[in-house]
This record gives structure tokens, C-alpha cells and sequence, in this order.
């Protein structure tokens, strides 16, 4: 890129409730082995009755803000990516703004396009910081997904959030995004129209005309672009609706796996959405080493993905080292289980109520 851009700081939020594959599978009469190993994934958070994307995306940017050292005050361009914004009519990014202490010289608004709606945040504080208009911008990705009660979303549909501060100085980057690529077609895999509850799929249309399809044709294009390949970079972060997905599209792209496990959390968690690759990203960023390269490659249904090339800069030791925040295995280690029951009731399936 002709600029300079990079992470100047990273957060992310789960929720402490968890319910296990296991237990809906046994509410819905299905084989609770069978689902884990079908999916793998083994649970998944849920949000607390009073948690919602807003508050979750609050959390994860006042994470990334103490880790990068960075004043909200500063921070001219704020995007919240979700698909669960708990207002249909009022920007979730302005709550966030607000609760953060950012400044009202700031340009603010919620995106959408399902899964990958984060990184699509991402790429317009990279053009807004690169071109010079903003000092830093901030990217949300933020979720607390749905699925219909016995649909197979249920089993995977969770919450969380990962924010990301874009920045130009060099000497404040935890990692360089060195460039990016994206791949969108019109290929309707999943949708909600408006006033409808719960979300439809083409059940295993979202396999290989979707997901697959795009993330690899993201991925390659990047590598065309850069003219890298697989054994340039350390790790890779791939959308994770389920435990295999990214495990099965790096296979197909002759990707070593212990690349991707690193950054893989759905089997924990579940699919967090719109935050599920930045999760991801936020949980290699915890662990890599500066100069190495993480390669992340978003998805959202309808169809798109971006991919990014990223390298890790010498200032994330010394941001790391004075963090004391919590960092995502914190949040992945503290949790409390749920019965379907209790489920039912946090995710508000008794429409009656």
C-alpha cells in the first residue's frame, strides 16, 4: 500500500454464559455426539439478559483503547459491523462512541453484511486513516447472533465482539495490514427479511458456492496481489461458522492446519458473526511474534470476503507486557453454563414473555 496503516490497538468481549451442543441436542431429541462431532463445536457463549451488541462492542473497544495507549478523543471514524444491532432505526456506533468518550468530530455509522461486516469496517478506516482525513479509526465487530429454536444455527449462533483501532504512525503499530483483497458475488446463502425472527440458510448451499468459494478466491486474490503464497505466512485466521469449515478450506488451498488452529474459537465459543474472524485475529495477535505474518480471510453470507495480509510490528511486546485488561482467554476461560431452560430465557425464545 502507498501508505503506511496498521493496528494500533485490539479487544475483544465474550460473554461469560455458555450452553453445550450437547444440551440443545438433547431438548431437540438429537444426538448430542453426533451434533459435536458434525459441527465441531462443543459450546457456545450466550449473552446475558442485559448484554447486547452494543454493550458487548463497548466492552471490546475500551479493551483495544487501553491496549493501544490510544485517547478516544482521537479516534475520528467509528464503525460498528453487525447483524444484531439492537436498534433498527439508531446507529449503534453512536452508544459506543458515546460510551467510550470519544469526541463528536467524529464521522460514526453501522454497517451490515452478515459475517463479515467487521472487516468491512476495517477497510474504511484504512482508506479513512490512509488518505489522511482521520488520525485513528475504529472497527467493531459485534454480535449476539440468532437461530431458530431446532434449527441447526442453534447450535452454533452465540455472541461476542473484537474492536481495532487503525492507525498510521509506525512506531504505535501492534501490526502492519500490509494490503487487502475482497471477493463478493450476489449468492443468497442466508438472510432475514425485515420483521422476520430468526434468520433462513440454504442448508449445504452455504458450503461450497458460498463459503468456500469466497474465502478461497479471496485468499488466492490476495496472494495474486501480493505475490505471496501459503509458506509466507505464520498464521491464518478464516470465518469460523463451525469448528471445520476453516480446517477444511485451508486443505483445499494445501494450507497447514496448525496454521489455523491457533486462531480457531468456534468450537468454545461458537459462531460470534460479524466478530468471529476478528476474534480470531485478536487471539494470534496475543500470541505471535513481531515479524511474523497472519494471513485473514473474512465471510459474510450474500456473498463476500476479505482477506488481509498481515505483519506483526516490534510494538505489540512492550503493548502487550503494560496491558492488564483482560485479553481473550480470559474472557474464553471465565464462564458459566446454562440449561436449555435458562437458554431459552437469556436469548428471549419465549416470544410470549
Amino acid at each position: 500500500m502507498a501508505v503506511a496503516v496498521g493496528i494500533a490497538g485490539y479487544g475483544a468481549c465474550v460473554p461469560k454464559y455458555r450452553i453445550k451442543a450437547a444440551e440443545i441436542a438433547r431438548v431437540w431429541g438429537e444426538d448430542g455426539a453426533r451434533i459435536e462431532k458434525g459441527l465441531g463445536v462443543f459450546e457456545k457463549s450466550v449473552p446475558d439478559i442485559d448484554e447486547d451488541a452494543a454493550t458487548l462492542a463497548v466492552e471490546a473497544a475500551r479493551n483495544a483503547i487501553e491496549l493501544g495507549r490510544i485517547s478516544p478523543q482521537a479516534i475520528g471514524a467509528l464503525y460498528v459491523g453487525s447483524e444484531s444491532h439492537p436498534y433498527a432505526v439508531k446507529p449503534t456506533a453512536t452508544i459506543v462512541a458515546e460510551a467510550i468518550g470519544a469526541g463528536p468530530a467524529l464521522t460514526a455509522a453501522d454497517l451490515e453484511f452478515a459475517c463479515k461486516a467487521g472487516t468491512a469496517g476495517i477497510q474504511i478506516c484504512m482508506g479513512l486513516v490512509g488518505c489522511g482525513m482521520v488520525r485513528y479509526g475504529m472497527a467493531i465487530g459485534s454480535d449476539t447472533s440468532q437461530g431458530k429454536p431446532g434449527d441447526a444455527l442453534e447450535y452454533t449462533a452465540s455472541a461476542g465482539a473484537a474492536a481495532f483501532i487503525i492507525g498510521r504512525e509506525k512506531e504505535e503499530f501492534v501490526a502492519e495490514i500490509e494490503d487487502t483483497f475482497s471477493f463478493t458475488t450476489d449468492t443468497p446463502d442466508f438472510w432475514r427479511r425485515q420483521h422476520a425472527e430468526f434468520p433462513s440458510h440454504g442448508g449445504r448451499f452455504t458450503g461450497a458456492p458460498a463459503y468456500f468459494r469466497h474465502v478461497i478466491g479471496a485468499t488466492q486474490g490476495l496472494f495474486e496481489k501480493m505475490g505471496t503464497r501459503a509458506s509466507d505466512y505464520d498464521y491464518f485466521v478464516f470465518h469460523q461458522p463451525n469448528g471445520k469449515f476453516p480446517l477444511e478450506a485451508a486443505k483445499k488451498m494445501g494450507i497447514d492446519p496448525e496454521k489455523v488452529k491457533p486462531g480457531l474459537f468456534t468450537p468454545l465459543i461458537g459462531n460470534t458473526y460479524s466478530a468471529a474472524s476478528p476474534i480470531g485475529l485478536c487471539g494470534v495477535l496475543d500470541i505471535a511474534k513481531p515479524g511474523q505474518r497472519i494471513l485473514l480471510t473474512s465471510f459474510g453470507s450474500g456473498a463476500g470476503s476479505d482477506s488481509f495480509s498481515i505483519r506483526v510490528s516490534e510494538g505489540i511486546v512492550e503493548k502487550r507486557g503494560g496491558y492488564k485488561g483482560w485479553r481473550l482467554s480470559d474472557y474464553i476461560a471465565h464462564k458459566e453454563y446454562l440449561d436449555y431452560a435458562l437458554y431459552a430465557k437469556h436469548r428471549r425464545k419465549l416470544k410470549s414473555l
